[in-house]
C-alpha cells in the first residue's frame, strides 16, 4: 500500500450535487436535514452543515463535484473568482471525476 504525507491534512469545503430546482430541492432537504443556508438563488444554493457544505447546483452549470479549499489552486489553471471571495478550477481524475480547487477568500 502507498504511503501518503498526511502531515497536513486537506479541507473538504463541499460536495456539488445537480437537481433540476433549486427551490424544490432547498425544501425537501429542509423538510428532513438540519442545515444553514449558506447563500440561496435561482442557480444554486449552498447548504452548511457542521462538517461540511453541500452545494445544490444546476447540471447545465455545474458538474457533480467535490471542492477542495488549497492556497495553490492556480497553479493547477486559471482561476475563475465567485462573488464570495473565493476562486476555483476544476480538474478531472484519471476516473474522469471532476474537483474543484478553491483559493479561499482573502
Amino acid at each position: 500500500m502507498t504511503k501518503f504525507d498526511n502531515s497536513q491534512m486537506e479541507s473538504i469545503h463541499h460536495f456539488a450535487i445537480p437537481v433540476s430546482d433549486i427551490n424544490a430541492a432547498l425544501a425537501w432537504y429542509g423538510e428532513r436535514f438540519a442545515f444553514e443556508i449558506a447563500h440561496a438563488d435561482a442557480s444554486w444554493a449552498l447548504l452548511k452543515f457542521e462538517n461540511l457544505s453541500i452545494a445544490l447546483v444546476l447540471p447545465e452549470q455545474h458538474p457533480p463535484h467535490f471542492a477542495v479549499e488549497r492556497d495553490d489552486a492556480a497553479s493547477h489553471g486559471e482561476l475563475t473568482p465567485h462573488r464570495d471571495g473565493t476562486a476555483s478550477v476544476y480538474i478531472r481524475d484519471p476516473w474522469d471525476n471532476v474537483i474543484e480547487l478553491m483559493k479561499p477568500a482573502a
